[in-house]
């Protein structure tokens, strides 16, 4: 029996469709709780070895870390979409017999997957199209990268080629040649060097769907990426909060810069999913940082959350169907805290297992992460980052006033978060 894209009638043991999502915590919990509201009967495939919990408790879960047991269990589930967390899953070694069954990822496959895979590509595509593009040099090793930076002796921006999860090389922005230089002697370089020229602090994203060879603008957002209030601290493994804000004419023009260009591009590799720019405005003009093309995990659960039948549409573009993309009335801004857990964001501290404390009934989206549950309505903190808060409104203040006044309800051992969400970075531009 292959994978397929089902029917909206067909029956499986339910007439409810069905939905598999690929991930843990705060993103599988989020994506499975407002895909299963929406009418869906959703399974999760559970892919890294902690945040288990939190799905669990509203879906069916099962263990598919690296792909094992992966398509025996999207025969069972015969899903007509599967939302992944990352790429990861283009690396495991069930991902060409994936494509080769058209399993409805929403994720481009291909050459298209590139465009975040590969940092390069991305480079070498923005060139062909002539979108701006920062300085950058992709290195075999340190000793090349050191060489480079001797020839152009100004701060980059360190990062891995290959973009991914398990990437060696995490994002290390420096902010001058001696940061640059102090980094670079110290890094794994097992898979090479990525440098990109610093540009400043003034980054934002736009957020777009790609189907039917057309580009669906949906909302600008600005990741919180940097561990502590005012923007100080290192870059965090993911961010410690975000912003949404809906856009479908692209009003900042993002998607008119630096993804409009590529609608060629997508069309002649057969692109359809998410697409995502990052970008920092230098000199007046925006300059594309990276691509990604998957549902973020910090602004993906804010969107759907603001759009009406999420569902139909992310079949929708699984299936490269022209969209008719409707949201929720008043649902125009969205904003995400994230609460940090003992150590973070050194995750080399490890503290012990203390109580998650909740104080009162939460009025917005709450979606855990490394926590879990002891059956007697006790939540134990099990690792570094505890829970993403999602406060959704009209405007950017009822929004962010919504998430904090939620996440001060939570306390935890050692646990903190960012109070300056929307208060820095933003509007667009901002630095």
């Amino acid at each position: 029996m292959g994978i397929k894209i089902r029917s909206s009638t067909q029956k499986h043991g339910t007439d409810r469709p069905s939905v598999a999502v690929l991930g843990v915590g705060c993103f599988a919990h989020g994506v499975a709780s407002i895909l299963r509201q929406d009418g869906a009967d959703v399974a999760v495939g559970l892919t890294r070895d902690y945040g288990h919990w939190a799905p669990a408790q509203v879906a069916s879960v099962t263990p598919v870390q690296n792909g094992r047991g992966l398509i025996e269990w999207l025969e069972r589930c015969q899903p007509e979409v599967i939302v992944p967390q990352s790429i990861e899953w283009a690396q495991w070694p069930v991902a060409e017999e994936l494509i080769k069954r058209r399993a409805p990822i929403l994720c481009p496959t291909g050459d298209a997957l590139l465009l975040e895979r590969d940092r390069d590509f991305a480079r070498q595509l923005c060139r062909r199209y002539r979108i701006p593009f920062p300085q950058s040099f992709r290195a075999t090793n340190r000793a090349e990268a050191q060489q480079w930076l001797d020839r152009h002796r100004r701060p980059f921006v360190i990062k891995n080629p290959l973009c991914g999860p398990h990437s060696p090389v995490h994002t290390i922005v420096c902010e001058s040649v001696a940061e640059t230089r102090s980094w670079l002697d110290q890094i794994n370089d097992s898979e090479g060097v990525f440098l990109q020229k610093y540009l400043g602090r003034a980054e934002v994203g736009h957020i777009a769907l790609v189907s039917g060879g057309e580009v669906y603008s949906l909302v600008t957002n600005q990741e919180y990426k940097r561990a502590f209030d005012g923007n100080f601290g290192i870059v965090a493994g993911a961010p410690l909060g975000g912003l949404i804000e809906r856009d479908p004419n692209d009003k900042y023009g993002l998607a008119r810069e630096l993804i409009w260009p590529l609608l060629p591009w997508f069309r002649e590799v057969g692109f359809h999913g998410p697409v995502q720019v990052t970008a920092m405005r230098h000199r007046n003009h925006w300059h594309v940082l990276e691509y990604n093309v998957r549902l973020g995990v910090t602004s993906g659960t804010m969107i759907l959350r603001s759009l009406k039948h999420p569902r139909t549409l992310l079949r929708a573009v699984v299936r490269n169907e022209p969209l008719q993309i409707r949201w929720i009335p008043r649902r125009n801004f969205g904003c995400s805290v994230t609460l940090a857990g003992y150590g973070y964001p050194y995750t080399q501290l490890q503290g012990p297992r203390v109580p998650v404390e909740c104080r009162g009934r939460p009025t917005c989206d709450i979606w855990w992460n490394e926590v879990e549950g002891d059956g007697r309505g006790v939540l134990w903190a099990t690792g570094h980052r505890l829970a993403d808060i999602n406060g959704l409104g009209p405007t950017a203040a009822s929004a962010t006033r919504l998430a904090y006044e939620n996440i001060r309800r939570l306390r935890s051992l050692g646990s903190y978060f960012r109070q300056d969400v929307g208060q820095s970075l933003w509007p667009p531009g901002n630095s």
